[in-house]
């Protein structure tokens, strides 16, 4: 699971992958950080971190969707 802190302290190109989708060869789907992470004041808990998979389909990781992810490294 990425937390909030893993998102703020997420460098530019650093990698995370997704714990059940699987690319057809049966590794882990991945995704590269594209941007920088977004916080809120009035909302401490939230964040949204831009991220970027094959070539051109950008998503985001917010709180929603963080336990699907994970940080390999970690």
């Amino acid at each position: 699971m990425i937390t909030k802190q893993d998102a703020v302290n997420a460098t530019y190109r650093q990698e995370f992958w997704h714990k059940t989708a699987k690319n057809a060869d049966g590794s882990p789907v991945r995704c590269r950080v594209n941007g920088v992470c977004k916080v809120w004041k009035t909302r401490p808990d939230e964040f949204r971190l831009p991220v970027k998979h094959g070539l051109k389909q950008c998503f985001y990781i917010e709180q929603d969707n963080a336990n699907e992810w994970y940080n390999p490294s970690n």
